[in-house]
């Protein structure tokens, strides 16, 4: 076992009496050491029972032959986040919980490890450690919280609550009724009800095959998830304990090309958060993948777009889709179209065509076939042209069908603080797009979300006549013509940067073009005269950050070389 290193023969007799310190016995040093990372903190809705669940897996593995050994991660909630300079810190959490992995696994020799995310980054950071480390490792999350309900019936989510804000200040609705959707959108525990980052990421994990089937759509503090804990303790013991399943279940050997290519089709076909671009461009170089923008658009080209989730409807939530056949259904149904999923190994041992062949698709008004698909194209699309070179990021699936072919005028803002108030102050009106620069992984620093200008500019009546384009990026409760990841980012002298007021830029998502309709010699000009924007950053973790990372075409990954 690799924790023999630390547990075998008279030299580690140092590293035996601290163990025992720690409360181990004598029969326990013949057993796996398991890593249990639990990422709880107490100001997450996902994650504040996450104790509990960690002392299921713990109870279980004792059960199954195994020494559990539980560390915690850091976490950033992103709704809470929002809005104000908290925000900067939630992308660049993603590296630090990689590292808190890779950390805490390899300085301890532990043999396999379970994973509890729920939210954001969290997700990814425990994947891209997981990766790096490369022992048999299961993910099993916290889950998603159930919908909330209004008085009057309808069921909400966080999406709404964001754009109720914007529709307070078009007065659109009363005082009273913004408290009775702050009061009801968030009814219990769990990651945000709808296709947001953190279920897209939970979901392609089961995708992967690095969760067991569930895994993304099944209810948070419900009996069913807590059963997945114990199937994935009892799972991680039984690869532990023979060691030709822990080598034959290495995290690489079943994270790879082929994964990778499956969590894109997933993504397409239930019109996934558009971070989960970002996360998985920077997973694929964890995982050594060679994997680029351009090969999203060649898989999208091939998937039915199957399911549209809050925010991209405002009535179907993650407990519709598990009701409905979950992800199983969704990738057999996917794959009918021609073997589109690739047959990969599972963390379960099933490969993923037979996991997933008997699915099938209760409802097919949540999850709808491929006949009756809402697009034959995937739901996310990557644009080019002289303002995205290196590419930008939208999510087709919660776009305004009038939005796919849109010209209109700029209104440039310097930063997200400042978008908000020229919203909010009326400066951006009907056939206008909106440029909100500066605000990438480097110029940020941490390529903040926009909701609270996208929610604003929904909630005020504006969703299907304006668009906005940055080179930060989106929640996964964001909606409308949002596009973003636009790189280069302004803060390395991309062409946003060059972008004036007045400006024409022309949107086509069904030929995939972002251009800036200004003459090259014009933007040559512009060019001799830029100055990037120099942000007062007070933080030293963000002044490290920003001079190591890349930009959002590269997964915004911190550079190693140089």
């Amino acid at each position: 076992m690799r924790s023999d290193t630390i547990k075998k023969g008279y030299s580690r007799t140092p590293h035996r009496s601290l163990l025992r310190g720690a409360g181990l016995k004598d029969e326990d040093f013949d057993k796996p050491f398991i890593g249990v990372a639990n990422s709880y903190i107490d100001i997450i809705p996902g994650h504040y029972f996450l104790p509990e669940y960690g002392r299921i897996v713990k109870e279980e593995i004792y059960k199954a032959g195994g020494v559990p050994f539980e560390f915690n991660t850091i976490g950033v909630d992103d709704g809470i986040a929002m809005g104000h300079d908290g925000m900067l810190y939630s992308l660049p959490s993603r590296e630090l919980i990689a590292d808190c992995i890779e950390t805490v696994m390899n300085a301890h020799k532990l043999d396999a490890m379970v994973c509890i995310p729920n939210c954001d980054k969290i997700v990814p950071g425990m994947i891209m450690g997981a990766l790096r480390v490369n022992v048999p490792t299961i993910f099993v999350s916290g889950g998603p919280m159930l919908a909330g309900t209004l008085s009057d019936g309808s069921r909400i989510g966080l999406s709404q609550v964001f754009e109720a804000v914007g529709a307070y200040e078009a007065k659109k609705i009363s005082q009273d009724k913004l408290y009775e959707i702050e009061c009801k959108a968030c009814p219990s525990g769990g990651s945000c009800s709808g296709m947001f980052t953190a279920n897209s990421m939970n979901t392609l994990c089961e995708a992967m095959g690095i969760a067991l089937s569930g895994n993304g759509t099944i209810p948070a503090l419900t009996k069913e998830r807590e059963e997945l804990l114990h199937q994935a303790a009892r799972r991680i013991v039984a690869i532990a304990l023979d060691e030709a399943k822990s080598k034959k279940f290495k995290m690489r050997n079943i994270l790879n090309a082929k994964a990778i290519h499956n969590a894109f089709v997933v993504d397409m076909a239930m019109g996934g958060s558009t971070n989960t671009v970002l996360h998985m461009l920077a997973i694929a170089k964890e995982a050594e993948v060679d994997f680029n923008l351009r090969n999203i658009n060649e898989i999208a080209k091939n998937v039915s777009h199957l399911t549209k989730i809050a925010p991209a409807v405002t009535n179907v939530f993650m407990e519709d889709i598990n009701r409905a056949g979950g992800v199983s259904a969704v990738m057999n149904e996917v794959n009918k179209r021609g073997n589109i999923i690739q047959d990969t190994p599972t963390i379960t041992g099933e490969s993923i065509l037979e996991r997933i062949q008997n699915a099938k698709i209760i409802d097919t008004q949540i999850i709808h076939t491929n006949e009756n698909a809402y697009s034959q194209t995937g739901g996310l699309k990557i644009l080019y042209g002289n303002l995205a070179q290196e590419g930008a990021v939208v999510k087709v699936g919660a776009m305004a069908e009038n939005m796919k072919n849109f010209t209109g005028t700029a209104v440039v803002f310097d930063s997200q603080e400042e978008a908000i108030q020229g919203i909010s102050t009326k400066k951006v009106q009907a056939g206008n797009i909106v440029i909100i620069r500066y605000e990438g992984p480097k110029g940020g620093p941490g390529m903040p979300e926009m909701l609270s200008p996208t929610s604003l500019i929904m909630g005020m009546g504006l969703g299907e006549s304006v668009a906005l384009i940055t080179d930060g990026r989106f929640s996964g409760a964001t909606r409308g013509a949002c596009i973003g990841h636009v790189s280069p980012e302004a803060a390395e002298g991309g062409v946003i940067g060059l972008v004036e007021n007045g400006d024409s830029i022309k949107i086509d998502v069904n030929e995939g073009i972002l251009e800036l309709l200004v003459q090259e010699d014009i933007l040559e000009k512009r060019r001799q005269k830029w100055q990037p924007k120099q942000k007062q950053i007070q933080s030293k973790w963000l002044k490290r950050y920003s001079l190591l990372v890349s930009n959002a075409s590269n997964g915004a990954i911190l550079k190693t070389e140089f």
